[in-house]
């Protein structure tokens, strides 16, 4: 089969929404900077602070009078490049390192925060707004803030920029806590998964599929965070959804199906929990959301969507960590056209399992694979040349019904504690359910599979 466009149908319109800018960060858990986070064995988050403390970067923004009021400023750039084996200009559904043999800008990232402190079990106060400038900025906006809203031609379609380069706040928020409690409102990354969008919190260039077409990115709401004791971490929240600032779910008027439960809400719950082993060699981090969105966006139909995550982590010694992933999500009233294998009439289905390995050669040197499956059950997540969908390029292509698979293989290298270095080797390959479907990769969306190699490099400031 040869494609040269695809035209974007309209039953996909909605999954696209969140799709494109879907992101996950793993829970953070009270009174750990994250300006620190380097995973050197590819912790989540909240573990890395410890990881890092023997290697913190220079901070070359700070100052003396925004340290002594707990305030710290700091960020980093991110740059590299890529590319495919059949010459493709994009790299098929691969994100975030997407354009082949193209060098990118992917983050110049500033961060601007009060930690919160309550280790004396008082009360305290704190905040973050975070800003991303560079390619990366696409999959990390937020509707009715730095994106489009859905009463516009291209819903979710990034505001402030072009398709290459522009700038995202994928955080703003204000944070209090007091003893063992710390509630966040605002605009925040979701707790759901284990990869992130700050370049400095991943071992890889390239990200897995259940993070870019199967978690939310952002959320804006309010999110509550309990240490309950060392090992148990609970996290509880009300939010607007995926993805989304300010949208109101019946932006375009009414639902086509009013009577359906919550038609003119878009409340959804966030929530989960991390669990953890006596000598913190293990984790186990459970998160869940659920709730409406407008699930098809040509009939208006408004339907439940909910997916939980499950990361556990294991350092098996000190040159050993396994991680391993599983994620499972279904949206109602999807309206796509193909009923095969659909729990119901109208309902996708994505899932997939990750598994990491990583190993320390030595304490600025690190090896790391990824195994990933992820199934699109009904084709209504993935996209392939995103960034061209997303700005209404016609050589895109979505509606992929099947399994994909990839194998990822790189290193860390850091030579100092400013600097990191990511060399990463990919293949990619993608099993459809029907013979005669749509294929990801090639320039003429006619490929199975696809080889991908790059490499990235973090200055941290």
């Amino acid at each position: 089969m040869r494609r040269t466009s695809f035209k974007l149908p309209l039953w996909v319109a909605a999954s696209l929404i969140t799709a494109t800018t879907a992101w996950a960060q793993a829970p953070v858990v009270p009174n750990v900077p994250q300006e620190d986070a380097y995973q050197l064995r590819a912790l989540p988050p909240q573990e890395a602070q410890e990881e890092a403390e023997t290697a913190v970067p220079n901070r070359y923004l700070e100052t003396e009078f925004l340290k002594e009021r707990g305030i710290a400023t700091y960020g980093w750039i991110n740059a590299g490049i890529g590319g495919n084996g059949w010459g493709s200009p994009f790299n098929g559904p691969i994100t975030f390192n997407d354009r082949n043999w193209q060098g990118q800008m992917n983050q110049l990232y500033l961060v601007n925060e009060k930690v919160l402190d309550t280790e004396d079990g008082g009360f305290d106060w704190g905040g973050r707004v975070d800003l991303l400038y560079g390619t990366d900025y696409i999959y990390t906006t937020a509707r009715g803030l730095d994106a489009n809203l859905l009463n516009q031609t291209l819903p979710g379609q990034p505001s402030w920029g072009n398709r290459y380069y522009g700038l995202a706040m994928p955080q703003l928020y204000a944070e209090a806590g007091y003893g063992d409690h710390a509630v966040k409102v605002g605009h925040f990354y979701t707790i759901i998964g284990y990869e992130v969008v700050p370049a400095i919190g991943n071992f890889f260039y390239t990200h897995a599929y259940t993070m870019q077409y199967g978690e939310p990115f952002t959320h804006t709401g309010i999110l509550d965070t309990y240490k309950a004791n060392d090992q148990l971490t609970l996290y509880a929240g009300i939010t607007n959804g995926w993805d989304n600032f300010s949208d109101p779910i019946n932006i375009l008027g009414p639902a086509s199906n009013p009577g359906y439960p919550g038609a003119n809400s878009n409340a959804a719950f966030l929530g989960g929990a991390t669990m953890k082993s006596s000598d913190e060699k293990q984790a186990l981090t459970i998160a869940a959301t659920s709730g409406n969105e407008l699930a098809n966006f040509a009939s208006n139909a408004v339907g439940n969507r909910s997916m939980f995550s499950t990361v556990y982590t294991n350092e098996l010694n000190d040159k050993v960590t396994y991680v391993f992933q599983n994620d499972n999500g279904w949206q109602f009233n999807a309206g796509t056209p193909d009923t095969l294998n659909q729990a119901q009439p109208g309902t996708a289905l994505w899932y997939g399992v990750n598994q990491y390995l990583f190993y320390n050669f030595s304490e600025t040197l690190v090896g790391g694979m990824r195994f990933e499956w992820f199934r699109d059950n009904n084709g209504y997540r993935v996209v392939s040349g995103l960034r061209n969908a997303l700005f209404g390029v016609p050589n895109s292509a979505t509606g992929f019904q099947g399994n994909f698979w990839q194998m990822s293989y790189g290193l860390n290298w850091k030579p100092t504690n400013n600097w990191i270095i990511r060399p990463e080797l990919r293949y990619d390959w993608y099993t459809p359910d029907k013979a005669n479907g749509n294929l990801p990769f090639g320039s003429n969306f006619d490929k199975y599979g696809q080889l991908y190699g790059g490499c990235d490099a973090i200055w941290q400031f």
